[in-house]
């Protein structure tokens, strides 16, 4: 034991080192071919020193500093120590967090960081939950559960069925939805024609009015807290008693935006998202826990159980009284013990940490907007709500983002939002600070006016 003893050591000192130096790496690497470095299938066993070394030694060098302060692509968050020491233990017990029976400490961890979450994002504390890999995962468990319930209330068992010969489910949706509900809507068999596009207003939220002239009979509306490229959040409240009043089952999308909750500042802006019938988030995004981590609720159990849960005569551990088994909540059978990182983050930050850091930043992101606002030819096209900042250069704004990024000092990424081609910044992290976004718009502002003297010349 005193090769593997060695062994997690220096793998741990690597992670040390990387993680104390990432502040003075490129945000993006310089040279992300390793193919080579990593060489050809051995013919013969290699020790596991050997292994390591050659490993770090070849992806260290293409690493994105997504743990560092200036990464502002992809609502993405730097993972918090007690989250990645954790994720680190998780590794090395490895289990398998099907049920009480396979991993009786893990279920019990996921029991706790779930009842956790639902205080945090106030939600109702009779909802069920699962621990997914992300806002997919998320969206696809939360719409399978609806899948189930509206056409259980048709009559039809789809589990046993299928959707051959199914009544039609419609699903109800904002013409800005993220991508990922449309994904969740072929792998669940419903198919993207089974959406009904509702107009978004000016800022990317749900036209209520235009959600009512759609409505005429039960559905699956899908609504969203933090619109991908804005940040804007639909009205919930209003929203959701429309769907309700039509039979419908409400989902929201909050894979960043439900975190709003957790902070007094920002909660009015999910005012009513309680009352929703399926809602996900991701742990990787604002929470800061290390990939993979989302989370999906449901407000009917049943119903959520029934589209998720498997059973075969050789597994143990299921019906054993009021113990939850875990697999039932979610897509995977074997699956990682995904509690342990989010209850040691949930643990580090505590209930005004949660709050402090989406407030901060919040805070950060309309610091990048007011800064970049003042400087000539540049314009913030968004109400900066949340933590997304949209930025406009003319026809230059792809040249100006592949400058920011090449010049290594922060990343972010460009979209496509209302016909225009945007910067869009996204502030998650929990080690950014207002210096890293004051180095961040000397870069952007640095970019551009390359970009224009290259034009001129």
């Amino acid at each position: 034991m005193s090769d593997f003893r060695d062994l997690v050591a220096d793998a741990a000192a690597r992670v040390a080192d990387y993680r104390e130096r990432v502040d003075s790496l490129p945000v993006f690497p310089q040279d992300t071919d390793i193919r080579g470095a990593l060489g050809d299938l051995p013919e013969k066993p290699t020790p596991a020193a050997d292994v390591i070394r050659r490993l770090a030694g070849a992806v260290e060098p293409a690493l994105v500093a997504t743990t560092g302060p200036r990464y502002f692509g992809f609502v993405t968050g730097g993972a918090l120590d007690a989250a990645t020491a954790a994720d680190i233990l998780t590794t090395g017990w490895d289990q398998s967090a099907f049920n009480h029976t396979t991993a009786p400490a893990a279920a019990v961890v996921e029991d706790v960081a779930g009842e956790w979450l639902k205080d945090v994002l106030g939600l109702p504390s009779t909802a069920s939950f699962g621990f997914v890999t992300g806002g997919q995962g998320a969206n696809t468990v939360g719409l399978a559960a609806a899948r189930h319930h509206m056409l259980a209330k048709a009559g039809w068992d789809v589990e046993r069925r299928g959707l051959n010969g199914a009544p039609a489910l419609r699903v109800v949706a904002s013409e800005e939805r993220h991508a990922t509900i449309d994904r969740s809507l072929r792998l669940l068999g419903l198919g993207t024609d089974a959406v009904e596009p509702v107009r978004a207003d000016a800022q990317g939220a749900i036209d209520v009015a235009d959600l009512e002239r759609v409505l005429d009979g039960p559905a699956i509306v899908c609504l969203q807290a933090g619109n991908v490229n804005s940040g804007a959040f639909d009205n919930f409240a209003a929203a959701i008693a429309l769907a309700h009043e039509h039979g419908a089952w409400v989902h929201v999308d909050g894979a960043f935006g439900l975190w709003a909750a957790a902070n007094p500042a920002s909660s009015p802006l999910v005012a009513g998202v309680e009352t929703a019938d399926s809602w996900a988030a991701d742990g990787h995004k604002w929470l800061n826990v290390p990939y993979d981590s989302g989370y999906a609720f449901c407000a009917h159990p049943e119903s959520h159980a029934a589209a998720m849960s498997f059973t075969a005569a050789y597994l143990t551990g299921h019906g054993d009284g009021d113990l939850r088994a875990p697999s039932d909540f979610v897509p995977e059978s074997s699956r990682r013990a995904r509690g342990f990182a989010t209850w040691a983050a949930l643990s580090q930050l505590g209930r005004t940490g949660i709050a402090e850091l989406i407030e901060r930043c919040c805070a950060l992101a309309r610091r990048f907007a007011d800064q970049l606002g003042e400087v000539e030819g540049i314009t913030v096209v968004n109400d900066v709500v949340l933590n997304q900042v949209l930025v406009g250069f003319g026809d230059e704004t792809d040249r100006v983002v592949e400058a920011v990024q090449r010049s290594g000092e922060c990343w972010m990424g460009a979209t496509t939002w209302h016909g225009q081609r945007l910067m869009r910044i996204s502030v998650s992290g929990w080690n950014t600070t207002e210096a890293d976004v004051d180095r961040s718009v000397a870069a952007i502002s640095a970019s551009w006016k390359a970009v224009r003297e290259r034009r001129r010349g």
